[in-house]
């Protein structure tokens, strides 16, 4: 059972970043995001209706931000993504607040699953 209506939804964008306090500069200037800092290489974003983050902790990706899923069970996730072809390319890996895993799609797209500790 979940303990809410995010299971299996979007719940997170994730943009690697060169600047983290030049990115937050200019996505609040333009958009007014709002921003709580983890730490030197992570800030949580919100547009008031979506949270996201910039890093530093992975290489620039142009082409587009990591799309984030939530999952109740991540074990079940990556089984269900194994079973229907897609593949693993980032074991389970914990950070604050929780583990998440990266995989890709049949069209080599690259996505995350993450879920609270």
């Amino acid at each position: 059972m979940t303990t809410d209506n995010r299971h299996n939804k979007i719940d997170n964008l994730e943009f690697n970043v060169h600047d983290i306090a030049r990115s937050k500069a200019f996505y609040g200037a333009v958009f007014g995001w709002t921003f709580t800092d983890y730490g030197p290489a992570y800030s949580e974003f919100s547009d008031g209706r979506l949270n996201g983050g910039f890093t530093t902790g992975e290489a620039v990706r142009p082409g587009g931000p990591l799309i984030i899923l939530y999952a109740d069970d991540l074990a079940q996730a990556q089984q269900a993504i194994i079973t229907a072809g897609g593949q693993i390319t980032r074991p389970e890996f914990s950070f604050p607040g929780g583990s998440r895993f990266h995989f890709t799609d049949l069209d080599g797209y690259e996505l995350a699953v993450w879920t609270q500790a």
